[in-house]
């Protein structure tokens, strides 16, 4: 049985960019670092992710391709400490998240170890347009 693909509905037009989105999202689902998702209102969206250890300038959010891309990466200072036992790792990350057309990124802040980023949805405008047929 062959995969079936976004293009291969007769009436989907135009999704192959999403299919694309979608793949590659679906490759960096590791599971580090854990977050939550939460719908704060009919328009809006918190994503929230537990990046303990991790400070402001250790972290960076982008907006890639209607994509939300946060990564993460610590400056390794182990390398003077001698540890008996490291649990904490000092590795970086990378988490992506699709976004649909009209979602908009706003703030993002720090919190006792949880990193905030809000989203908000614009429904646009119902817009029905009538096409003329002409004689050939």
């Amino acid at each position: 049985m062959s995969k079936m693909t976004l293009g291969s509905y007769p009436h989907m037009l135009g999704f192959e960019q999403l299919e694309r989105l979608l793949e590659r999202t679906a490759k960096s689902s590791e599971g580090y670092p854990p977050f939550n998702i939460e719908q704060t209102s009919d328009h809006s969206y918190r994503i929230t992710l537990a990046v303990a250890g991790f400070s402001e300038a250790d972290l960076s959010i982008t907006v890639e391709d209607r994509q939300l891309v946060i990564r993460g990466r610590q400056a390794d200072d182990g390398a003077d400490r001698v540890f008996l036992h490291r649990g904490i790792a000092a590795r970086q990350f990378q988490r992506s998240f699709v976004l649909a057309d009209g979602v908009e990124v706003g703030e993002a802040v720090m919190e006792n170890g949880l990193l905030h980023v809000d989203l908000s949805i614009s429904r646009p405008e119902t817009v029905v347009q009538t096409i003329q047929i002409r004689r050939g």
